[in-house]
């Protein structure tokens, strides 16, 4: 009996190690990396007004590593509030679109190294003369972030603040314009974008919360491509690409705390 359960442990391990090899040696052979992004997030990945093609810093970034990897991207526009159930199912091999790591989210997937680092920040309106500092200045009110995302997560943890999820940041702004909400809550460099681009009547608010580690991930049990992807990580940042892209689309270096 025990010969036969250590017989089925093997068996379990050996699938398991099999499996480990699966995702780069399926990339490997079909050539390219599945890449997901949310794509109504500019700076990060958007669609170009003109061509309609996903361009932005997670884009940038896709494009350096697949190289890196001997692969092409293949990108997979997806709405955040699918994106990970996606990526649980399958559907792509990575998802590059500024996803923080989290205890929750570790324990269903596994993280790449950082390639970001942002804070969460407060967007509000121009003509509000409240003053959003931290959170406990927003109790019982209103505060728009992303459904799914760690900024809504931040804002549902802090006592007596009202959270409304969106599935998307235009519908946010939209919202926060009109007064349907009080304040949004965003990643600190998207922030510094839209204020540049936005029409809407909005203004920079407070930066609260810690600093957010993004990273990249993908299901568990690839140790193999994990290795491969972080020594991409690690490529880029040491010739420098990884730098170029971020002083492209922001003017500094957001692969490195700041």
């Amino acid at each position: 009996m025990k010969l036969k359960l250590l017989a089925v442990a093997l068996t379990g391990l050996l699938t398991l190690q099999a499996h480990a090899a699966d995702l780069l040696a399926a990339a490997k052979a079909r050539g390219t990396l599945r890449v997901a992004m949310e794509g109504t997030y500019p700076p990060f990945n958007f669609k170009d007004a003109k061509t309609n093609a996903l361009t932005g810093y997670d884009v940038d970034v896709a494009r350096i590593l697949a190289a890196k990897l001997g692969l092409k991207p293949e990108f997979v526009a997806t709405e955040w509030s699918a994106i990970l159930a996606g990526l649980a199912a399958g559907k792509y091999d990575v998802i590059i679109s500024q996803v923080a790591m989290s205890p929750q989210r570790a324990q269903a997937f596994d993280f790449s190294i950082p390639y970001t680092y942002s804070s969460p920040q407060l967007v509000v309106r121009k003509n509000d003369a409240a003053v959003y500092t931290s959170f406990a200045s927003l109790k019982g009110k209103k505060v728009g972030a992303g459904q799914g995302t760690v900024y809504e997560m931040q804002a549902k943890a802090a006592p007596g603040v009202i959270v409304k999820s969106y599935p998307a940041t235009p519908e946010t702004l939209a919202d926060l314009a009109s007064g349907r909400i009080d304040a949004a809550l965003n990643d600190s460099l998207m922030v510094a974008y839209l204020l540049k681009n936005s029409p809407l009547p909005i203004k920079a608010g407070a930066r609260v919360g810690e600093v957010a580690k993004m990273a990249i991930p993908f299901q568990k049990g690839n140790p193999q491509f994990k290795a491969a992807l972080d020594k991409a990580l690690q490529d880029a940042a040491a010739d420098g690409s990884l730098k170029a892209a971020s002083i492209k689309w922001f003017g500094i270096d957001v692969s490195r705390p700041n």
